[in-house]
């Protein structure tokens, strides 16, 4: 009995790391996803700043 609590024990570490490893590749994903936006956002801007600096030369 007590080597199938062990065993019972160690299935829910190990589940506990799998959710662990899924909510940060959930964030990993979010993360990305925010930077490509603000990343975009920034090309933006710059062109924009680029387009003003030019037609006012």
């Amino acid at each position: 009995m007590p080597e199938f609590i062990r065993k019972l024990v160690r299935q829910s570490e190990g589940a506990t790391a799998i959710e662990y490893g899924l909510i940060a590749a959930l964030i990993a994903v979010g993360a990305i996803s925010g930077f490509n936006s603000f990343g975009n956002g920034l090309t933006n801007m710059w062109g924009k700043i680029e387009n003003n600096v030019k037609s006012s030369s």
